[in-house]
This record gives structure tokens, C-alpha cells and sequence, in this order.
């Protein structure tokens, strides 16, 4: 039995799937039984229809978002006439070059992102795979290498002309951001024809004098903290300025680094920049200047008032982002910590920059302390900021705390239950990766501890449960102590029966919270902590005979004798802890333990008692019910047992029904052998009274179960029975009833709302 309902939460939709999307999904799932393999161990679609050529990127992108795209997996795009690549992704998948050659080489491609591939596929290989399709060498507009060793030196000469990115003519645009980038590859990249937008942030740079060589085409320069680069400010100022047709400069700075120098070249030369003359770089529409020192509210007044086009400006981490020019432009976007407008634009904008997302969602933070509105806005940008760095403690440290703000109180039921769910998912994640960081745990138990999101909102709750007991294993904060037990007793009482049983397997949690039972009841305290524990454990030993073996051998079951004594005039405590030696008399192997003289005749004191609660006898009702229903296993005085089948008849026929929802039941197999026709009355008595609580207060669940499990059928042998005693015949036709009507008028709803011949 349970301490409360155990209804799985379904996910809300929050729109249909589109039909393509849910096609793709399934050939992803399909894969092994739609394909055959070659030697080589890759797979070939055994059948293909030509796919419409959208379609094929699409599903490479599925593969790839999918966690599924590999040496293996990829083999299918080298049937190139059937499925033909144009923008393909291959971003974060472990290809390797020879695959690579082989799958992708072969297409037309005019977009490629092979950005952080693991397992040694460099840009040289991609660049030479390229270059040895002539179609590719004019239709690839689009590269983007983030994150790969170039590995420059290896590109071999073809026919006498080295192969590089200038073979790639068509080339538009370029990311070789935190790569192995050196000056002679830039001075190869800089001949390519076309260029538009160079990204070459955290790269080896030192010089970039080569970009002069594409003055008049280049349009973007994202060149964020490059370390190694080494020319004096009015060099450099004279590079940037010869770019006639730039219209977006990042030259933003690290501003937690200190192994270059401090930038402080780069710095000097933002700082000439901004003061200088508006005919330098006079298409300029964005500036990126984040993290550089020593920047100056003169500065960014003039550059902004001599700059009327000018429709983003990077300011975080400078200082100045509050200057008054800046709020007196109407299409200017900026990113700062002055106000939200511009935390929120830093974090849409810098989600792939760890410094920056640590410094906005600090400022989000400060601006959330107090925050009454939900902002789901916010709240997203905040996952992402987290997603994008999964390993980094600086980011999860302050995004958890923010996460907590965001979904403390109401807010979370005011935002789509979807973003929610990735939001706990989310706090789940940080957990694990982060299990010896006291303040982003704690964040976390912070942001669970919510009856709306434990009870409400769909998420890995068998995860959540272990998470939170290994927390709780290690820190003694009675105020987190008592967060963590109430999250460990909610969600244990929403885990499927395997994922209990599982759960129930380790001694380790039954250790813990029998350990909290124990200090609570030393001082003989009564609290939320004491209560969320033993209903923990309640629901823990619910139908897992393991748990309650486990239980017993962890001398549970000496210090619930205790705290049924010491608590005798807690009717909350005693429900809770004769709840569970429920659990324990249903086991028949584990009844023995309980044929304790002592601890039934005081079992048998709470039955009789007029003045305690029905509640609290009717869980006394039922140990006794149980453990006297086997007279070959009864060890103690026949009388004993005698007086106590009495006592329960007499006892229960006084008891009035409860309104308040106080238990409910997995299944009903435990009460097929109390409701034998042999059975003492008293026995048949209570399991029946028992059927009919919770019959009463929530017909629709149990009459299904009743029929499922063959309850019916006893139920009715049982009234039908000579022997049986009136009271029993009387509750068994009343259950019967109420199975009945809830039956004809299902029946009666289907007739009506269901398809009707003519």
C-alpha cells in the first residue's frame, strides 16, 4: 500500500509534430532493419527511394541531434543518387576521415559544419575530401571547422598546386574558431575570391596583415580573444581600417583571461577605433568589444553619435554599458549588464562563449532575486546557456541558482510544461556532473523542491530520487535535510514497480532514512523530516518483499516498535509506521519477524482503542488481519490469536467512513487470501472494509483493478457463501454495486460519444 496516488504524469503537447519530422524520427529508430551492411561493417539502405533533396539533409541532421550518426550510420549517404547532401551537419559526431571521404565527399555539397568531431578527423582531411570532388570546389559556399586540429603542414601539393581552403573557390563563409589556425594558412584562406565572413576566434593567429587581401569582399570579421596575436595597435588599426566592405567586427576579449598580456594591444586599439574617425570602416553596423579594458564612456559616446547606422554594439564586461547615449538609440542592441534588454540579447548572443554566459547569467541573476512574473524567456536562454556548456561548474553554478529563481513559488505553472521538464532534466544533469559541489546541489534540491514540478510535471523521477539520496548521504544541513526527504518521499511514491524495486535493492537508502527516523525519534521531535521519511519508506517497502527484508535486516523494525510507543498520540507518525509493518505482514515469509507477544498486544491496544484515530486502526486492523489469516504460521498463544479475530469484528464494525483520501493500493493481490471463503471473519472483514474505503473515494481507478485481478469473482463467492457473516455479505454486495453502476454508465458514456451504425 501507498501513501498516496501513484498516477503517471503524461508530457503536454505543446504542438503536433510536423509529419516529416515524425517519418525522420522513425527511419532514425528503423535503421538496423531498413539496412543491410557492406564488408566494411557500414550500412546501406537495402531500398531507397530518390528522397527529395531537403529531405536528405534533414534526415543527416536527424541522425546527427540523434546521437546516432558514426562510421557505421553515415555509410548510408553514400548512395549519393538517392539521397543527396547539400547542407550537411556533422557537428559532434564521431566520423572519421576515411568515412567521411566516402559519405560525404562524394556530394555536391554546398554547406558543411564538422565542427568539434571527435576521434582525429582534422581539416586537413576535409579540405583535401573536398577538394578531390571538382563540383565541391566551386559549390561549397559554407565551412565550419570549430573546434578541429587543422593540421595545415599535411595538405599535400595535386598536380603541382598545393591544396588548400583557396582550392575551395566558391567559399563564402569560414568558421575555424578554437582550431590550430597559423598565419600561412590565413594567407591561403585570405586568396579565396569570395570571402564574406571569417571567424578565426581562439585560434593561433598573430598577424593579420593577410586580410588585406580581401578588403574588398570581406563583410564579417569575428575574431574574438585571440591570443597569440602580436601587432602594435596602430598596425593593426591600419589593417582594420583597409577592410572597406566590413560591416560586423567581433573583436571582443576573454575578460578572465590573464595569460595574454591582458590584451592590452587589442585594448588600445578599440580604444583608437572608438575614437577615431568615422571614415574608418564607414560601413560598420556592429561592433563586438565585449571584455576589453579600459573602454571609456567618451569613447562609445562619440563612435555611437558618428555612427547613425549602427545597430549592435557588444559592451559586456567593459564598464560602460550603462552610458546614456546608448539608451537614446532606438535600433541599437546592445549587450551589458546595465539593464535585462541587455543581459538577455548577451546570453542569445554569447550561448558559445563560456566567459560571457558566466557573466550575464550572474547580472540574470541579480535581476531574478525578486522576480513575480514568469519569464520563460528567460528561463530558456538559461538552458541553453547550460546545454552549450555541459562540463563548465562556472556557468551550472550560477545557471541553477537563476533556474531556482525563475521557477520558485508559481512562477513554474505559468510556463509550458515542456520547457519545465528541461528545466528539471536540466538540474538533473547539473547533479551528476557536479556531485561534490555543495552549492550547486544545493541549488538544484532547491529548485525540485516544488509540489507542482514532483507532482506535476513529466521527468526522470527514478533519477531525481537517487540523485537526492546521494546527496543527502553527505550533508547535514537540517533545513536542505529536510527539502531533500520530502523530495525522496514524493517521488518514490511516482516510480513505476520495477523502478521501486529497484530502487528498494539498495540498502544504502534504506540505511539513510531509517538513520533520520532514528535522530528524530532520540529527541522524541515531530516534523515534516520524521513524516516525509517514514512515508519514504512506506512506499519504498509497498509490494518489494527486498525492501522489506532489507528493512528488517537494517533493524528497522526494533526502532518502529520504539517509535510506535514513544509516538502514541501522533496519529500521523503511528498511520506512517503502522503503514509499513503493513507492507511487512503481507509477505508471508517476513510474518514470523512480527509474531512479537509484545508488539501485537499493543497492535491490539490501538485496534480497540475508541479515542485513537480510524485511521491509525485501520492500519492496525490490517497487520493483525494478515498475520492471523495463517493459522499454520501462527507460533504464539491460540488465544491470542482467538481474542484478536474477535476484537477486530467488533472493532472495525465501529468505525466510520473516511472522506480524506489516506491510502491507496498497487494492486489488490495482497487481499486474495483474506478474502477466502475459510477465512475468520474478522480476517475477510477488514480486507473488505478495506476495498470498499477506497472504492468509495475513487471508483473509476479501483473497479478496473477489481476486475483485473479476479477481485470481483472472490467478492462475489463471498456473499454468495452460507457461512459468511452478514456484515461481510453486506460491504462485498456494496462494492459489487458500486463496480456495477461505474460499469453501465462507462458503457452508457461509450454508447453515446462512440460511432453509431446507421
Amino acid at each position: 500500500m501507498r501513501t498516496d496516488q501513484w498516477e503517471s504524469a503524461q508530457p503536454e503537447a505543446e504542438g503536433p509534430q510536423g509529419l516529416s519530422d515524425l517519418c525522420l524520427a522513425q527511419v532514425c529508430r528503423s535503421l538496423d532493419s531498413l539496412c543491410s551492411r557492406r564488408a566494411d561493417g557500414s550500412m546501406s539502405l537495402s531500398w531507397a527511394p530518390l528522397f527529395p533533396q531537403e529531405m536528405a539533409d534533414q534526415l543527416l541532421r536527424k541522425m546527427a541531434t540523434a546521437g546516432i550518426l558514426n562510421d557505421t550510420t553515415v555509410g548510408i549517404f553514400r548512395n549519393c543518387k538517392e539521397l543527396r547532401l547539400r547542407r550537411a551537419s556533422i557537428r559532434c559526431c564521431p566520423v572519421s576521415a576515411d568515412a567521411f571521404c566516402l559519405a560525404l565527399c562524394p556530394h555536391r555539397l554546398q554547406e558543411l559544419d564538422a565542427s568539434w568531431v571527435p576521434g582525429g578527423l582534422t581539416g586537413a582531411d576535409i579540405v583535401a575530401g573536398m577538394a578531390s570532388n571538382l563540383e565541391c570546389r566551386s559549390s561549397l559556399q559554407r565551412l565550419s571547422l570549430n573546434g578541429l586540429r587543422l593540421d595545415w603542414e599535411s595538405l599535400e601539393e595535386d598536380g603541382g598546386v598545393r591544396v588548400g581552403f583557396s582550392s575551395l573557390r566558391g567559399l563564402r563563409t569560414l568558421n575555424l574558431a578554437n582550431t590550430d589556425l597559423s598565419d600561412a594558412a590565413l594567407e591561403d584562406i585570405c586568396t579565396l575570391p569570395q570571402l564574406e565572413t571569417l571567424d578565426i576566434s581562439c585560434s593561433a593567429v598573430s598577424n593579420l596583415t593577410a586580410l588585406l587581401e580581401c578588403k574588398n569582399t570581406l563583410r564579417s570579421l569575428i575574431a574574438h580573444r585571440l591570443r597569440q596575436l602580436d601587432m602594435s595597435p596602430a598596425r593593426l588599426l591600419f589593417v582594420l581600417s583597409q577592410l572597406h566592405a566590413l560591416k560586423h567586427l567581433d573583436f571582443s576579449n576573454d575578460h578572465f583571461a590573464v595569460d595574454d598580456n591582458d590584451g592590452r594591444d587589442g585594448d588600445e586599439t578599440v580604444r583608437q577605433l572608438l575614437e577615431g574617425s568615422p571614415q574608418v570602416l564607414p560601413s560598420l553596423v556592429s561592433l563586438d568589444i565585449s571584455g576589453r579594458k579600459r573602454v571609456t564612456e567618451a569613447a562609445v559616446r562619440v563612435f555611437v553619435e558618428a555612427r547613425s547606422g549602427l545597430v549592435f554594439l557588444g559592451l559586456l564586461a567593459t564598464g560602460v554599458s550603462s552610458c546614456g547615449v546608448l539608451s537614446s538609440q532606438e535600433n541599437l542592441k546592445v549587450t551589458g549588464e546595465a539593464n535585462e534588454n541587455q543581459v538577455c540579447e548577451a546570453l542569445r548572443r554569447y550561448r558559445d562563449r563560456e566567459c560571457f554566459t558566466r557573466e550575464a547569467l550572474v547580472h540574470l541573476y541579480n535581476l531574478t532575486t525578486d522576480i513575480d512574473k514568469p519569464r520563460p524567456d528567460m528561463l530558456q536562454l538559461v538552458l541553453s546557456g547550460m546545454q552549450s556548456h555541459p562540463t563548465s561548474l562556472h556557468v551550472h553554478l550560477v545557471a541553477t541558482a537563476c533556474a531556482f529563481n525563475l521557477t520558485t513559488q508559481d512562477l513554474a505553472e505559468s510556463m509550458p510544461v515542456s520547457l519545465i521538464t528541461s528545466a528539471v532534466t536540466q538540474l538533473l544533469y547539473a547533479m551528476k556532473t557536479f556531485p561534490g559541489h555543495q552549492q550547486v546541489q544545493k541549488n538544484c534540491l532547491l529548485a525540485l523542491c516544488s509540489d507542482y514540478i514532483l507532482q506535476d510535471v513529466p521527468f526522470d523521477k527514478y533519477l531525481a530520487a537517487t540523485l537526492v539520496i546521494n546527496w543527502l548521504s553527505s550533508h547535514e544541513d537540517l533545513t536542505l535535510q529536510r527539502m531533500a526527504v520530502a523530495v525522496i518521499s514524493i517521488l518514490v511514491a511516482k516510480l513505476s514497480t520495477e523502478q521501486t524495486a529497484q530502487l528498494s535493492k539498495d540498502v544504502f537508502i534504506m540505511k539513510q532514512l531509517l538513520a533520520i527516523v532514528q535522530q528524530k525519534a532520540m529527541v522524541g521531535v515531530v516534523d515534516s523530516t520524521l513524516k516525509f521519511a517514514l512515508s519514504a519508506l512506506w512506499n519504498l517497502t509497498d509490494e518489494m518483499p527486498a525492501a522489506a527484508r532489507n528493512f528488517i535486516e537494517c533493524q528497522g523494525l526494533e526502532l518502529y516498535e520504539e517509535v510506535l510507543e514513544s509516538y502514541y498520540t501522533e496519529p500521523s507518525i503511528q498511520q506512517k509506521v503502522l503503514g509499513l509493518l503493513n507492507n511487512i505482514a503481507e509477505v508471508e515469509e517476513l510474518q514470523a519477524d512480527l509474531l512479537e507477544e509484545d508488539l501485537l498486544e499493543h497492535v491490539l491496544s490501538l485496534l480497540q482503542d475508541s479515542q485513537v484515530e480510524v485511521g491509525v486502526r485501520y492500519f492496525a486492523g490490517g497487520i493483525l488481519a494478515h498475520l492471523t489469516s495463517r493459522p499454520e504460521a501462527w507460533t504464539l498463544e491460540e488465544e491470542l490469536r482467538t481474542t484478536i479475530l474477535k476484537q477486530m469484528h467488533t472493532s472495525i464494525m465501529t468505525w466510520t467512513q473516511l472522506e480524506r483520501e489516506m491510502v491507496s493500493y498497487r494492486s489488490f493481490r495482497p487481499f486474495c487470501p483474506l478474502l477466502q471463503t475459510r477465512q475468520p471473519s474478522g480476517v475477510q472483514l477488514w480486507a473488505v472494509w478495506a476495498i470498499h474505503l477506497v472504492c468509495s473515494q475513487n471508483t473509476s481507478h479501483y473497479s478496473g483493478m477489481l476486475e483485473r485481478e479476479g477481485m470481483t469473482e472472490l467478492l462475489m463467492a463471498l456473499a454468495a457463501h452460507p457461512d459468511t457473516h452478514s456484515d461481510i455479505k453486506g460491504l462485498s454486495e456494496t462494492i459489487l454495486g458500486m463496480v456495477e453502476q461505474h460499469q453501465s454508465h462507462s458503457g452508457a458514456y461509450s454508447n453515446q460519444t462512440g460511432p453509431r451504425n446507421s
